[in-house]
């Protein structure tokens, strides 16, 4: 699927477009690329004049420290801009890098000015995608400092086939997550040691599995009772905007 028909499916899930506006983003002039696992999509400190929207693959955003830290804030799936702010922010103050094979398509700031300036309601809608960008560090956070490691891990698995749903990624329990362990001690803050532990008691618990980068859920909804899990964060109601 194009870049282009990604972010059309991720934001008519919200609201409904106009013939006009789904022509105007298939528009767009995008500029490709291709990253391996572990390469900086985005630099920290540096100054976009254009913003990624995934293609395939994961990405995250970084904050690194001093120490050789890593706090990654956000993990990003196909159909997601992973630095929309960008445009407002000016100067990066995290990194966004690939945590598998990555396939993007860049879209120049001044071609986003110019279609937000045209089109009034897509620029509400891409305004939208940065508020529940809000949402989901919101329940990050919650499950850092509230939910049991099980919970934080459920209810992220929960969260990424949720998301993954809409852009036709995950169907049938079934998902491709090639995320390694460290990558989500990073994300959640526990130990690689912690998150082994834990991911066995989940599969144990949950009839859930992980291998080889594929995740198979026997019962989405018990899995979301464990963690109490509610969809709602990620605004997939399609309301006028």
């Amino acid at each position: 699927m194009t870049a282009s028909e990604l972010l059309i499916r991720t934001l008519m899930v919200r609201d409904k477009l106009s013939a006009e506006e789904i022509e105007a983003l298939r528009a767009l002039p995008v500029r490709e690329r291709a990253f391996g696992r572990g390469e900086a999509i985005v630099e920290a400190g540096s100054e976009p004049r254009e913003s990624c929207l995934l293609i395939s693959g994961f990405a995250g955003r970084e904050v690194l420290l001093d120490d050789g830290g890593r706090q990654i804030t956000a993990l990003h799936i196909a159909g997601d801009f992973v630095d929309l702010h960008a445009l407002m922010l000016k100067v990066m103050d995290h990194g966004v890098v690939a945590l598998s094979d990555c396939s993007c398509a860049f879209v120049q700031h001044t071609a986003l000015v110019q279609l937000t300036s045209t089109h009034p309601h897509l620029s509400r809608m891409l305004w939208l995608l940065t508020l529940i960008d809000s949402a989901v560090q919101r329940q990050w956070m919650t499950s850092m400092g509230r939910r049991s490691a099980l919970e934080q891990i459920a209810h992220l698995i929960c969260e990424l086939y949720t998301r993954m749903e809409i852009v036709g990624l995950a169907r049938g329990g079934q998902m491709s997550a090639p995320l390694t362990q460290t990558v989500l001690a990073d994300a959640l803050g526990l130990s690689d040691v912690h998150i082994n532990r834990t991911l066995k008691a989940l599969r144990q618990i949950s009839s859930l599995t992980w291998k080889a980068g594929v995740i198979s859920i026997a019962s989405f909804d018990a899995l979301a009772e464990l963690c109490d899990f509610d969809p709602g964060y990620l605004n997939l109601v399609q309301r006028p905007r």
